[in-house]
């Protein structure tokens, strides 16, 4: 009977963050969502008012459905921000929308990771939904061809997970940043913010983990059925 121990070694602690990032983030997002900013600014507000300043005149503010669904839209140019950020003022929402702004404002001014993101696109999709699969299959086959061309794919999305953390980190450094020089919150506001965009970082770091773990646990394996 086959027991995957690097399964148990590599990827089971990688996933209890990723759960333990989801619960620290939805909670610091409740909280921050009940604290109104002095300037009762909205969401929509913020990112209008950021935008502009940052002389930003073709990107549209939508409200999406849903919660922490928030993204920007580079190919429609539509900042969309969730039903819990879009017309309220809290602290959460603020530091959100602005968080949002950052990636207009990186994809205004050509931003190398995010374009070079933009260009995998395609081939994380591919790999992460069949990547794994293919070098499974390979490595049950025998067959190192097969392997090796699922890694290649897995490997691809690996590579999205990583060039994603600078972008991110990058975009709530811009959102502080200018949330700070435009004298939107107060220092203690920010103090919030910062909060809520480093719980939502973990996110990030919490799923490029799970994918190099899960990498590296196929390549072991890998290794280990050619021996």
């Amino acid at each position: 009977m086959y027991f995957d121990y690097y399964y148990l070694i590599l990827v089971v602690p990688t996933l209890i963050l990723s759960v333990i990032a989801q619960i620290m983030v939805k909670s610091t997002f409740h909280k921050y969502s009940n604290i109104h900013c002095s300037r009762n600014i909205t969401g929509q507000n913020a990112a209008q008012l950021l935008l502009r300043d940052n002389s930003i005149n073709n990107v549209s503010v939508e409200p999406v459905h849903g919660s922490l669904t928030d993204h920007y839209d580079p190919r429609s140019k539509k900042l969309r921000l969730s039903e819990p950020v879009y017309d309220h003022s809290s602290i959460a929402a603020v530091g959100v929308a602005a968080h949002e702004t950052g990636h207009a404002i990186q994809h205004a001014t050509h931003y190398g990771p995010l374009v070079l993101r933009s260009t995998l696109v395609p081939v994380a999709n591919i790999g992460s939904s069949l990547g794994p699969w293919i070098a499974v299959a390979g490595i049950f086959l025998s067959n190192p061809i097969l392997t090796n061309l699922g890694l290649l794919l897995f490997g691809g999305a690996v590579v999205f997970y990583l060039v994603t953390l600078p972008v991110e980190f990058d975009a709530s450094a811009r959102a502080l940043a200018i949330l700070r020089n435009g004298n939107v919150l107060t220092q203690e506001e920010l103090k919030g913010v910062k909060k809520v965009l480093t719980a939502a970082a973990l996110t990030y770091v919490a799923s490029a983990l799970t994918a190099i773990m899960s990498f590296l646990r196929l390549v072991l394996i890998s290794r280990g059925r050619r021996r």
